[in-house]
């Protein structure tokens, strides 16, 4: 099997190539295609370089010839590769629209023209809007608040269509958010634990109030898996890690793990259109595909903060681009 990753010099899609080529029994063989923009990094993929069945690409999915190229030389697309800052979005969208839409119209057409077998499109939780209760259910309707999570949205929609239009094997992933290692340090949990570890402040939100659903990179990717090898072409799957805690919550976990106090706290004015509290219900991953996040919390946690703190060669170059998220 020749898989086309997308993205997957980034934090998510690293840890896709990361894990399919280190399994032993394992058969393969990956193409990255990553831009480097500021979130791609080339050390995310130091320990696969050398493996047999993986091939890197610098260049954009904008591309149309490149990307022509490289779609009619694979049987699968798994697409990651997406601008996901919230906070950049507010500040110019421009960008987003570009790489989240244009980019992901760009490889569709590719996969059309070139007869691909299956193209896996990896979203967001954030598409469906703020949830005052309960959770969203892939068929629910679409009310994203940011330019970000709208061009995911957009991106989503076209997708879908071009498997209703074209008949391409098209499906569709929407994850609550994630952590873990290798997490470049501007959203919440890597900002507030590389800030903590060098005794800096951190900043929250409003009063911390906003609700987040957490889901370790583990689970992300075997739920991603899952749905590559046993998902249902045109239909979408919420997956999710079970653990819902509020900002504040959250800041009160990372202090302890980092053996801080709230005297480190700074109470920033919040975000505008800041989402309140995000959900998913994955019966459908876990009744269809058997998906159930393994990775508790508290020990993906644990495990997080002590990547970070071994690490500090990897992320201590990054710090210039801080800013807060959730």
């Amino acid at each position: 099997m020749r898989i086309l990753v997308t993205g997957g010099a980034g934090f998510i899609g690293s840890h896709y190539v990361r894990t399919l080529l280190g399994e032993a029994d394992g058969d393969a063989e990956i193409t990255v295609l990553d831009k480097l923009t500021y979130a791609g990094n080339p050390a995310n993929l130091e320990q696969v370089r050398t493996s047999e069945r993986f091939t890197f690409v610098q260049g954009d999915i904008c591309d149309t010839g490149l990307v022509d190229q490289l779609v009619a030389r694979h049987d699968q697309v798994v697409h990651f590769a997406a601008e996901s800052h919230v906070d950049r979005s507010i500040m110019g969208a421009a960008e987003f629209v570009r790489t989240n839409v244009t980019g992901t119209q760009t490889l569709l057409d590719a996969a059309v023209r070139s007869g691909l077998r299956t193209f896996v499109h990896v979203s967001t939780d954030e598409v469906y809007g703020s949830v005052t209760e309960g959770s969203s259910l892939e068929s629910d309707a679409l009310r994203p608040s940011s330019p970000y999570s709208a061009s995911k949205a957009a991106s989503d929609l076209l997708a879908l269509a071009y498997h209703r239009t074209h008949g391409l094997d098209v499906r569709v992933t929407r994850c609550s958010n994630n952590y873990g290692h290798h997490h470049f340090p501007e959203k919440i949990i890597p900002l507030f634990i590389t800030n903590l570890l060098d005794g800096r402040r951190v900043p929250l939100y409003g009063d911390g109030g906003n609700t987040r659903d957490w889901l370790h990179i583990d689970d992300h990717v075997r739920g991603i898996e899952l749905v590559r090898s046993g998902g249902s072409p045109g239909e979408i799957y919420n997956i999710g890690g079970g653990t819902e805690l509020t900002n504040r919550e959250l800041t009160g976990l990372l202090l302890k793990a980092c053996d801080a106090d709230w005297d480190q706290v700074s109470y920033v004015e919040d975000r505008k259109g800041h989402d309140l509290r995000y959900s998913v219900d994955c019966a459908k991953a876990r009744t269809e595909l058997g998906y159930r996040p393994r990775k508790d919390f508290d020990t993906g946690l644990a495990e997080t903060v002590a990547w970070y703190r071994d690490n500090r060669p990897w992320w201590e170059p990054l710090l210039p681009s801080r800013a807060p998220s959730a």
